[in-house]
């Protein structure tokens, strides 16, 4: 048997590179790249589509629960506080467990899996999403104006209250922590991640953004709910925008109180 021919190309090494510059890795059979390399973009999470049917179908249900219960009982004359801790209760504590089932069964347990993340950057990236909703909503506010779309406020009325103290702290810890903790865990959570599971990014931005402003829609004000879904769906694609292109929920939950919390110092001060 002959002996093989030695190889014709230098071993594996750093040489001078021959296009000129600096050294360059050769491999014994190609010269490496010189060009920039660059990570991998990551994509976004998503969750079943269940997990998206599910969370809709339980708000759904505890808010109708929540608001029939509270019309049940309003005649025994208890305080304001206790109403309307009650009616969070009814209305956000189901979600919350169907958060918590989704995060065991489909996210190995773990918060990040519905978005739940926070970094020390998002007090200036929730500034900036509140910042961009607010725009959107102006922006709407002006198209229903100009055509005159039925508009009515979800806070009007409010002002007629006389409140005591506990019913302004009980409305408060409501409307700026429990509603953007839980709001944005099921849209910009649970069904965005699983609208992701069988469409592109845009629709289900868009999607979960108008489920987001229909889900404010209350009989009571009649036709005033065109033009609120409208201007509250705006908001909703605004915070889904923010929650896909950071892959994390705590951007939109600063947002979302920084905007609950102007809209109740108003009705407050009103």
């Amino acid at each position: 048997m002959s002996l093989l021919p030695p190889p014709s190309t230098a071993p594996a090494g750093w040489y001078p590179d021959p296009l000129g510059g600096g050294p360059r890795y050769f491999d014994g059979r190609h010269w490496a790249a010189t060009g920039p390399t660059f990570d991998p973009v990551e994509e976004h999470p998503d969750l079943p589509m269940v997990t998206a049917v599910g969370a809709l179908a339980v708000l759904v249900v505890s808010l109708v629960a929540s608001k029939f219960v509270v019309d049940a009982l309003v005649d025994r004359d208890w305080p304001l506080a206790a109403y309307v801790a009650l009616a969070a209760t009814i209305a956000y504590l189901p979600s919350v467990i169907w958060g918590m089932v989704v995060r065991r069964r489909w996210g190995a347990s773990r918060l990040a899996s519905i978005g739940f993340r926070f970094r020390w950057s998002d007090l200036g990236w929730g500034p900036l999403t509140w910042l961009a909703a607010m725009l959107v909503e102006l922006l709407l506010m002006a198209l229903v104006i100009a055509f005159d779309v039925p508009f009515e406020s979800n806070v009007v009325g409010g002002g007629d209250v006389d409140p005591d103290r506990a019913y302004k702290i009980s409305f408060a810890i409501t409307a700026v922590v429990a509603a953007p903790l839980v709001e944005e865990l099921i849209f910009r959570g649970v069904v965005l991640r699983g609208f992701l599971s069988r469409m592109g990014p845009v629709l289900a931005v868009a999607l979960q953004g108008v489920l987001f402003g229909v889900a404010h829609v209350d009989p009571v004000r009649g036709n005033g709910n065109v033009g609120l879904a409208l201007v509250l769906s705006g908001t909703g694609i605004a915070f889904g925008a923010a929650a896909y292109l950071l892959h994390r929920l705590g951007p939109t939950i600063i947002a979302h109180a920084i905007f609950n919390g102007v809209v109740l110092l108003v009705l407050l001060l009103s």
